[in-house]
């Protein structure tokens, strides 16, 4: 199966990501990519505690997600892509050439962020990130739980969608 799930969510790992999603899309396979964590063991280890038994939890940094995608692609679990900024899954999509959805789960309140959904939280810059996915063809949509409905990219980003 192919990876399900491209996720932005800046929490990482954290019991949404696993419970939530990944026992609804019955996720055999994690793939955090994260150029600082996939550079430090003792951060894998702690996003490694908050995996479930069983589910297998990689590090990559960009280039080695990309490297590698085929090879996720073609794994016989279903799997997610998870990245913690907008920045990080622009540079996967665009590097990839075949990813066609994505989804906004969680970017959360800091300095120079307005609020767009009451988990998103964007800057102009990421805004303009969001929308260039989607002028490339892919559906960006922001959903935090599975049970919830996903909210396009146009709605969210005007405001509306709550």
């Amino acid at each position: 199966m192919p990876v399900e799930l491209y996720r932005i969510d800046d929490r990482l790992i954290h019991g949404q990501v696993v419970v939530g999603w990944g026992q609804s899309l019955s996720l055999g396979f994690i793939v955090l990519v994260d150029d600082t964590v996939a550079a430090s063991e003792w951060e894998q280890e702690l996003y490694r505690m908050g995996a479930p038994p069983g589910m297998d939890v990689r590090f990559e940094t960009v280039a080695g997600a990309l490297a590698h995608l085929h090879e996720y692609e073609a794994r016989p679990e279903p799997g997610m892509l998870l990245t913690g900024d907008i920045e990080t899954m622009r540079r996967i999509v665009e590097g990839s050439g075949t990813i066609q959805r994505v989804n906004v789960g969680g970017v959360h309140h800091r300095a120079g962020r307005t609020a767009r959904l009451r988990y998103v939280f964007l800057a102009p810059n990421e805004e303009a990130a969001l929308r260039d996915l989607a002028a490339r063809g892919v559906t960006v949509t922001a959903q935090d739980v599975p049970a919830s409905a996903p909210v396009p990219v146009e709605q969210f980003l005007a405001g509306h969608g709550e």
